[in-house]
């Protein structure tokens, strides 16, 4: 039976490999983007051999009602994984309003607002999956990225209160809370910033982008059926 899952931030580094681990698994993918039109493009091109359907969706979630143009587009769907992000960095005095409301647009009440039209489909077959890709610094916080730490908080407040509403309903509901990853997310930090963050990290080094991916993998597939409600730390023992 085929399998549809529906990947935000597909364009971005850990939604890249986020797709082409479901791909060769496969999963046939909803792969949505905002401004990455040839990213997703050359994507679609390297996920051509798995042989599934990638459709390519798009939608700014940075505007308040981005989601609803996905949802005309969603038809079959068995998961959401919730992958699009965009870091901010800098003291909280210096934050202005649109800012502050374009990363809660983009982390929080887009997410939650199209899982909320979309959990129909889940409801009517008693069955799904949705996964948060959230970040360290929601569980723990970050000086010079309050409101980033702060969305990415919410989103675990999100799966922890969504997984209990609808547990009864066969749908389960976690978090992914990577730490540093190497993504072109880490680009802002310069080299001697890059090296210090691997020296904090007791593994030594960051997460690979298909690490990730494992995790996704891993809580989508039967082996994690009786986990729901819970936020996976894969972070190299950053954050214990």
């Amino acid at each position: 039976m085929k399998k549809y899952v529906l990947l935000t931030g597909a364009s971005g580094g850990i939604g890249k490999a986020v797709a082409f681990h479901l791909a060769a698994k496969g999963y046939h993918l909803y792969l949505h983007y905002n401004q990455n039109e040839q990213t997703i493009r050359e994507l679609r091109n390297k996920l051509e051999p798995f042989g599934g359907e990638y459709i390519p969706i798009q939608a700014d979630f940075a505007s308040a009602y981005g989601y609803q143009s996905i949802l005309p587009q969603i038809f079959s769907l068995d998961a959401i994984i919730h992958c699009g992000g965009k870091s901010h960095y800098g003291l909280l005095v210096d934050l202005n309003h649109n800012e502050a409301q374009e990363i809660f647009n983009i982390h929080v009440l887009n997410p939650l607002m199209l899982t909320k039209e979309l959990l129909p489909k889940f409801l009517t077959k008693r069955s799904g999956n949705i996964i948060v890709i959230t970040s360290i610094w929601g569980q723990t916080g970050a000086a010079c990225e309050v409101a980033y730490s702060s969305a990415k908080g919410a989103q675990i407040a999100f799966v922890k209160a969504l997984s209990k509403e609808v547990a009864l309903n066969g749908i389960r509901v976690n978090a992914i809370a990577p730490g540093a990853v190497d993504t072109p997310m880490m680009e802002g930090f310069t080299s001697e910033e890059l090296e210090q963050i691997s020296f904090d990290i007791p593994m030594g080094r960051m997460a690979k982008p298909e690490e990730i991916a494992a995790s996704v993998s891993f809580l989508l597939s039967d082996e994690s059926s009786y986990i729901t409600g819970q936020v996976l730390s894969v972070n190299g023992g950053w954050y214990t």
